[in-house]
């Protein structure tokens, strides 16, 4: 008999309300963002003893500061400690989204909501045939029904806001602890931040033998609440402040830059990747605000998503990189992202096109420019030689192309057929076919050389 034996433990690891497993490591524990799109493209959720970084490049949005939004809902929810770094924390938190039901509604947000529903069950039966009624529905998103059941990731409703009960009583508890950014005769409050969040998770930590998750959300680094900040600042913010949780296993954090500092021309080149490197996950929420091109293109959607860096805090290969589900790298290769925000939530999903290459509704009849060239050929006369202006191209094409249709006819009503016998017979011609041919003339040859 050997006498080697496995080490097990005696008891299972307890986990903290809103966190569990990760699936790539069973000493990594993650817990949710809020979004459950989100926890899939990161491989599950955010591991605790990491950093995100959100960006948004657009000056007309404010995507980025709404995940931050989500990020303290979900903290809030399953009662986690709350660190915001702002000047404005309290107005920002008064702005997150909440849990629906809990919440108080306007009359005509009810009444949207009512709607809402009865064109959602409309929509979910398939009206095109019964043989497809069975079928699975094409999937875009991940589903948030295995997770609104736990206690891990909640369903949050932007119409929502938090009621004031929750906020009073969170920061009077303790819950939420507010850090101010500015302070008198202080050009850099980077270095002050930073000891500021390392004494609230020392003090945390003496607080229980083990205590519960904290999360330390910055709205906005780098804004005019920081003053004059540079980018080596911001890197060694980011650096210190990811060296600091990886000696709290305990603690996550959510970062949020300015929209001018998420450009590669605030920072020089590589800035973008150099963020990346700086933090466990980064990301760019890439609006189609600024280009109205892509905005017709893809108008089920309202920007890119742009994946710099993914966490793997105790594996060599991000856990996204097996069991996202969104990135598709189990089967056909990562997919490209895009993200929507509807009125009620925001939601990441696969990139796609809709119906007919971007038509969204099932066309039943000609298009324009094809009925005016059918009546342009019907009113021709079909005599040789007659020409016909085509319509412009409606992509903006400045040439001007003529059509010319020839047609062949042959005059002939009779003629003489002589058989083997020498006897003549006379009989009639078989109708030929008109033979059309097209060409094409244009001022400017080179756009249609073939």
């Amino acid at each position: 008999m050997s006498s080697f034996k496995r080490k097990t433990t005696s008891k299972q690891q307890s986990l903290q309300p809103g966190t569990r497993i990760s699936p790539g490591s069973t000493s990594t524990i993650i817990t949710s963002t809020g979004i459950p799109s989100l926890d899939d493209i990161l491989g599950g959720g955010l591991p605790l003893s990491c950093s995100q970084l959100v960006l948004a490049p657009d000056p007309h949005s404010a995507y980025g500061e709404l995940v931050q939004k989500y990020f303290i809902a979900q903290g809030l929810a399953t009662s986690h400690r709350i660190c915001i770094v702002d000047d404005d924390a309290r107005d920002f938190l008064s702005e997150c989204v909440w849990i629906p039901g809990q919440a108080t509604h306007s009359p005509s947000h009810a009444a949207d909501d009512e709607e809402d529903e009865k064109a959602g069950e409309d929509d979910a039966k398939i009206k095109i045939a019964w043989r497809y009624e069975q079928m699975k529905q094409f999937q875009t998103t991940v589903s948030d029904s295995n997770q609104s059941t736990e206690d891990y990731c909640r369903t949050f409703d932007l119409t929502c806001r938090i009621p004031d009960t929750v906020l009073q009583s969170s920061v009077a508890s303790g819950q939420v602890i507010l850090v101010p950014v500015s302070a008198e005769a202080e050009d850099q409050p980077s270095v002050r931040i930073l000891d500021a969040v390392e004494q609230i998770l020392v003090d945390h930590a003496k607080s229980s033998e083990s205590p519960a998750p904290i999360r330390i959300c910055i709205p906005s680094l780098g804004s005019w609440q920081w003053g004059d900040i540079s980018p080596r600042d911001i890197s060694y913010f980011l650096y210190s402040l990811r060296s600091i949780l990886r000696r709290h296993p305990f603690a996550c954090a959510s970062v949020s830059l300015p929209p001018p500092l998420c450009t590669e021309t605030w920072g020089g080149a590589g800035w973008v990747q150099k963020l990346g490197w700086l933090t466990d996950a980064s990301i760019t929420l890439a609006a189609f605000t600024a280009s109205p091109s892509l905005t017709a293109m893809f108008s089920a959607h309202h920007g890119f998503v742009h994946i710099h860096s993914l966490p793997a805090p105790h594996t060599l290969v991000p856990p996204s990189d097996r069991f996202s589900t969104l990135r598709g790298l189990s089967s056909s290769g990562e997919n490209n992202l895009a993200f929507k925000c509807m009125r009620k939530r925001l939601i990441f999903e696969t990139l796609h096109l809709d119906l007919e290459g971007g038509v969204g509704e099932r066309r039943t009849t000609p298009a324009p420019n094809a009925m005016a060239f059918d009546e342009v050929v019907t009113n021709a006369h079909p005599q040789v030689g007659q020409t016909a202006n085509a319509l412009e191209a409606s992509a903006g094409g400045n040439a001007t192309v003529q059509v010319e249709v020839e047609q062949m006819e042959v005059a002939a009503s009779s003629m003489s057929v002589a058989d083997d016998r020498g006897e003549e017979k006379v009989g009639t011609v078989k109708k030929v076919k008109t033979k059309k041919k097209v060409a094409f003339m244009s001022d400017r040859p080179d756009l249609y050389d073939f």
